[in-house]
Formats: C-alpha cells, structure tokens, sequence
C-alpha cells in the first residue's frame, strides 16, 4: 500500500443558502482559467440562510485576483490534506482507525475511488494532528 500526500491551499468564503450562489463565486474563478481539484460546500448550523465554500487550488495572480474579487481568502483552517494511493478493501477504515488510535480528530473527510486508485482529502484541527497523520501513512506502507 503507498500513499501520496500533499498539503492543499485552501481559499474559502462565506455564500447565501440560496440557488445559484456556489456558481457566482466559482464563476470569477472559471473566468480566471483556474482548474479546481476541490469544491466543498456546507451549510452553517450556527447561521440560518448561510453556508461556506471551500475551494483549491487557486495558483497565479490572476486566479488570486479572482478569488478575492468573490470575497475569498485563504484559510489556515482547516488544514487540508490530499492523499492518493492503490485502492484496496477496508482501506478507508484501517486509515481512520490508525489516526483514531492516535487521538486524531477529523474535522471532514472525503474519499472517493476510481478503478483501483483512490483519492480523498482530509481536514484536521492543526497541522501537528495533520503531521502526525502523514507520519501514520507512512508507517503503514
């Protein structure tokens, strides 16, 4: 089993909970030529009729001049990793156990396959908790 894992630079803003505005804010980015590996969305429990949105990458200055023209900034929490790797049955719940028997927290987690191959990307409270998560992958490999 072998595992790549990389830090994302993830940009994020506050949305209405309302039809169309996840497609405004990445419309400025889609005008800047940006490529997005993530989208994640979610509405806030806390404030009724709002959400976030998480987008990345956002490279080059064009794209940051985009990304700040629909009110995005990036964002040190959460800590975002991509991790990628061979698919293989259980694969999701031996990974998560380990950091659980670490006292590792998720903050989110998505993991999705296709063929054999597997990427997800996973948010933790910190970059030590995120350190410490890499080091597990790579002790299982």
């Amino acid at each position: 089993m072998s595992f790549k894992w990389d830090r994302v630079h993830v940009w994020s803003c506050e949305i209405t909970d309302a039809t169309g505005s996840v497609a405004s804010k990445l419309a400025h980015l889609a005008h800047a030529d940006a490529n997005l590996e993530y989208i994640f969305t979610k509405r806030l429990p806390n404030k009724p009729g709002f959400g976030v949105l998480y987008v990345a990458p956002v490279t080059g200055p064009a794209q940051v001049r985009a990304a700040k023209a629909a009110d995005m900034q990036e964002v040190d929490a959460p800590v975002v990793r991509r991790i990628e790797g061979d698919n293989e049955a259980g694969l999701g719940h031996h990974v998560t156990q380990q950091w659980a028997k670490a006292g590792i927290s998720l903050q989110g987690l998505t993991m999705a396959v296709l063929g054999n191959k597997f990427i997800g990307y996973a948010a933790f409270d910190s970059v030590a908790d995120a350190n410490r998560a890499a080091q597990i992958l790579a002790d299982l490999t």
